[in-house]
């Protein structure tokens, strides 16, 4: 007997979507240097998805997620998110969008809280700039903070919690405002493995209790299994992604997943690397369509009925 813990990439809707990006490009220019960070990246993902984006230091996965936070623009593209596309946006409808449609976990715990101020108090702040009564903040803070596991915590300052207790707090901080999207950039990242489970555990209880959409930025080896699914980026555009799921043999739950190359919009995909090293693969190949299938081979191959190639 085997469960599924995610929609089949092919049963992915276009109405489920909640964020789609496409085209996406992102220059960054500094005096006479250009620096492609995100290069014709596309991305989907479905409305209360828990999954997580990774790739090498300068891949493009942090600059996606500024970007997805409406904390930088891109330089070319669309980018979608709750069915309005980011880059028409004007600036008073972009801090309405930071303040009640998206929430964001830094990695470094002194961006999320404010130091002299309780846990609750820090949970109430987005809340009241954003003009909910004292009352009814007090009690979502409450209610947010007994959610992440620190309801036992509600009236200690940041300096007397641990990095894991302070990082749980400000989960509760990102979702003051009910926000449908919750982006977190490298959240465990200065967490022991105790700590770190906690936390993944906490983004697990939320995404379902709450249909949260959960979107992590992470170098965490492990992290294939401890959400649905991983996108990875190279140079700029999505690669490869991986879907978990449940295999059940008798009692006992077994994991395993499910790894796909991505194909863009343009057609374009990413062999894998081990692959093309393997293959010596330099600079061209030859695509042949067999019954099926694709094939790819290095250049100078043939497939041996002879077929050829099909562009």
């Amino acid at each position: 007997m085997e469960q599924r813990l995610t929609t089949a990439p092919e049963a992915t809707a276009e109405d489920e979507l909640y964020i789609r990006c496409e085209d996406l490009f992102k220059i960054y220019k500094t005096s006479n240097l250009e620096v492609v960070a995100l290069r014709g990246l596309d991305l989907k993902v479905r409305r209360g998805e828990f999954m997580a984006i990774v790739g090498a230091s300068g891949s493009g996965k942090s600059t996606l997620l500024n970007i997805l936070a409406g904390l930088d623009t891109p330089s070319a593209g669309r980018c979608f998110v709750g069915g309005v596309d980011l880059l028409t946006m004007s600036s008073r409808e972009m801090v309405r969008y930071r303040r009640r449609q998206v929430g964001f976990v830094w990695q470094q715990t002194g961006r999320n809280l404010v130091p002299y101020l309780t846990a609750v108090q820090n949970v109430e702040v987005p809340m009241v700039l954003d003009g909910v009564p004292p009352r009814e903040a007090r009690e979502r803070a409450v209610r947010l903070l007994e959610m992440v596991l620190m309801g036992h915590r509600l009236h200690h300052r940041p300096e007397m919690l641990s990095g894991g207790e302070q990082q749980r707090v400000s989960i509760a901080v990102a979702l003051a405002n009910e926000p449908p999207l919750l982006l977190a950039d490298e959240p465990t990242g200065e967490l022991d493995s105790v700590g770190a489970d906690t936390v993944y555990e906490v983004f697990r209880t939320l995404n379902k209790e709450l249909g949260t959409t959960i979107v992590i930025v992470t170098h965490d080896p492990d992290i294939a299994s401890r959400v649905d699914r991983v996108v990875a980026i190279r140079d700029g555009r999505t690669s490869i992604e991986i879907y978990r799921r449940v295999r059940f043999e008798g009692t006992e739950a077994r994991v395993a997943h499910d790894e796909y190359v991505l194909v863009d919009a343009a057609g374009r995909l990413q062999l894998p690397r081990e692959y093309l090293e393997a293959l010596d693969i330099r600079e061209r190949v030859r695509v042949l369509l067999g019954e099926g299938r694709i094939e790819v081979l290095p250049d100078g191959t043939r497939r041996a009925d002879g077929r050829g190639a099909r562009w």
